[in-house]
């Protein structure tokens, strides 16, 4: 990586008490490969899970987004450990909603306020990086996704239907 590739890099990268964001790289690939085509995890996301090649593109796509936007998904990381705890970030919603807040960690890291922590870190910084609204959408019988939103300040928006689930919005104005 450049030198000016590394500090850009790390304008983008963000601390917290526990965690370390860092906006993905081809390095992250095999991390991301395992997450993505885990159904505990991506079962949940819009479209589920990924396939190995779905997963590269997804890659390729978030590092120009981060190119052209400023902001995007970042690869969460334990301080401490350095372990690779999922992703969270930032991404223009495929259906026209808006920029949306999405966080997929592992479920051993349920229960640890690790999601709270790194969505409330990337929604400051989409707020900083010049985002008036934010939006965050969970299934409704998705209680775990529901309660980070509420706990970071996000307030319920609407709802709608999607494959048969109810899709509750929250948004978040800066």
């Amino acid at each position: 990586m450049s030198a000016a590739m590394q500090a850009l890099k790390s304008t983008r990268l963000i601390t917290t008490e526990r965690l370390m964001l860092i906006p993905p790289g081809r390095e992250n690939l095999p991390d991301l490969i395992r997450l993505k085509a885990d159904e505990r995890v991506f079962g949940w996301m819009l479209h589920g899970v990924r396939s190995e090649q779905r997963t590269r593109e997804e890659l390729e796509d978030d590092i120009d987004f981060w190119e052209v936007r400023g902001y995007g998904t970042w690869c969460v990381f334990e301080r401490a450990t350095g372990d690779f705890l999922g992703i969270c970030g930032l991404m223009e919603r495929p259906d026209g909603r808006g920029v949306a807040l999405r966080y997929a960690l592992w479920p051993e890291c349920r229960g640890k306020g690790y999601a709270r922590e790194a969505a409330r870190a990337a929604l400051a910084f989409g707020h900083r990086a010049g985002l008036p609204r934010i939006i965050a959408v969970a299934r409704e019988e998705n209680e775990a996704s529901r309660a980070v939103m509420a706990d970071i300040g996000m307030t319920p928006a609407g709802d709608y239907r999607y494959q048969g689930h109810r899709m509750l919005v929250f948004e978040s104005r800066g």
